[in-house]
């Protein structure tokens, strides 16, 4: 965090100091909305979340150590800026931040949306990027109108990079996100149906994300998936360059003799304009991740990276964020895949496809829970997947849970060979202790409050813990950003 003053803050946010003597006191530490992360010297954003009010923890920031919070109302804990809204107050300070530290050494701000895949190329980009100059992105799936001020909030006046990861659930909070923290440069991933029930269709849903490359200047970059026709379609809703990324043959950032290891792991000849061809080998999981390598590369291309660089940065990176396609090799011979950090029909059909490539000598096994916020077309959209499972030859699917039932009915309707229903987590773990034998391969996926997760970190078992992942908590003073 910059330090700044609350008079400052007050000023950037439309606030009032209380008591007014206090204008002077000067935030010297993070910012945070969760009083257990306050550090002393920091400033405490009292959220009205959805289970809790942030106002009732300001004695508790106090006591960590917090010299000033922001606030909607006045609070005696603790001096204050009190403003209207503390989550508009929030943002207008991360934009202040932001605009302090391009003034001091020209910050660069990429943005990454799309329906799925924005955490783990947010994670892949900053690992590549930060080979540039000193870099900072979202902890974790920080990706909303809480999350990006909380990641602009860290930035200091030696930040060269941002890897913004922006998230909607509705439309305008793309525009809300590019307020805080303007991007030269945007990466559209895909178009797909997450959310699909709070946005109505898939055309809103591309409406929202083409937010983003609205917002770039004119002598921004709009990076765009080639192989998403309504990704490309954007092209012309900006002023911005564009670049388009993918496996077709006309993209400008290609990918081609791709091949998958039976880890999932893939290699291809990636092409950047004007330069010769380069072979990349990834550490990551997952077939997917290639359209996720070709859009971090266009983006490192553009700000000076040399191809060959580019090309051992993406081969050396790895997991970050966790329940993202991590891989864990039991001491029995099991293998257990956790994508369960969240899932879409669009992210749920790349995590079977690369279950499906990952088969070795044992069975391929499927535990899938519900996706949620599909609205009327959740049934229709969970048969879809349990139809995919049996054609991919998926040898077992546990659905977990009553709204993963249409997938078990779906795969045994398509001629799937074994499957399972379980009403919960500890049933599913019961039947996978019993049918799990050395050489299977086990993935979990489902929507985050499905808990697949935390039953995938119980399968784990004594396999190594992977030092590059970061635990995530829940925020007890409102939602998780």
């Amino acid at each position: 965090m910059i330090e700044m003053s609350l008079g400052e803050i007050a000023e950037a946010t439309g606030g009032q100091v209380h008591p007014a003597t206090a204008a002077d006191i000067r935030v010297t530490a993070s910012v945070v909305t969760d009083s257990r992360g306050v550090e002393h010297g920091g400033l405490y954003v009292a959220r009205l979340g959805e289970h809790a009010d942030g106002h009732d923890y300001v004695g508790s920031a106090a006591e960590k150590g917090a010299v000033g919070a922001l606030t909607q109302r006045v609070v005696t804990e603790l001096p204050c800026v009190v403003v209207s809204d503390t989550t508009d107050g929030f943002a207008a300070l991360g934009r202040e931040v932001v605009d302090r530290c391009t003034a001091a050494g020209g910050l660069q701000i990429v943005g990454i949306t799309g329906s799925s895949g924005k955490t783990s190329t947010k994670d892949l980009a900053a690992q590549v990027i930060e080979r540039l100059g000193p870099t900072i992105a979202p902890i974790a799936s920080y990706n909303s109108e809480v999350g990006v001020p909380l990641t602009v909030c860290r930035l200091t006046e030696e930040t060269q990079f941002l890897v913004a990861e922006m998230g909607a659930s509705g439309v305008g909070h793309i525009d809300f996100l590019t307020a805080v923290a303007p991007p030269r440069i945007g990466v559209v991933l895909n178009v797909g149906t997450a959310h699909l029930g709070e946005f109505g269709s898939r055309e809103a849903i591309a409406h929202t994300k083409a937010e983003l490359v609205r917002a770039l200047p004119d002598d921004g970059l709009a990076v765009l998936n080639a192989d998403d026709p309504i990704v490309v379609a954007m092209a012309e809703q900006t002023s911005a360059r564009v670049l388009t990324v993918g496996l077709s043959p006309d993209a400008d950032v290609r990918a081609d003799e791709v091949e998958i290891n039976v880890r999932g792991q893939a290699a291809f000849t990636m092409h950047l304009p004007g330069a010769e061809p380069v072979r990349v080998a990834l550490k990551l999981h997952g077939p997917h991740h290639v359209g996720n390598a070709l859009a971090v590369a266009a983006v490192a291309a553009e700000w000076g990276m040399p191809v060959a660089e580019i090309a051992e940065a993406l081969g050396e990176a790895g997991v970050v964020s966790r329940w993202r396609m991590e891989v864990h090799e039991r001491a029995d011979g099991v293998t257990i895949v956790n994508d369960a950090y969240n899932a879409n029909p669009d992210s749920m059909r790349a995590a079977l496809r690369s279950l499906a490539v990952m088969r070795s000598q044992g069975a391929a096994v499927a535990v899938v829970g519900e996706m949620r916020e599909l609205g009327e077309d959740s049934v229709a959209e969970h048969r879809a997947i349990g139809e995919l499972a049996a054609g991919l030859g998926i040898d077992t699917l546990v659905a977990v849970g009553e709204g993963a039932i249409p997938v078990a009915e779906a795969f045994d309707e398509a001629g799937g060979a074994n499957t399972h229903q379980c009403p919960d987590t500890d049933a599913a773990r019961e039947l996978l202790d019993q049918i799990l034998a050395p050489g299977d391969v086990a993935l979990l996926k489902s929507s985050r409050d499905s808990g697949l997760r935390f039953l995938g970190d119980a399968l784990v078992d004594d396999a190594p813990t992977n030092d590059a992942t970061t635990n995530e908590g829940t925020n007890h003073e409102g939602t998780v950003p």
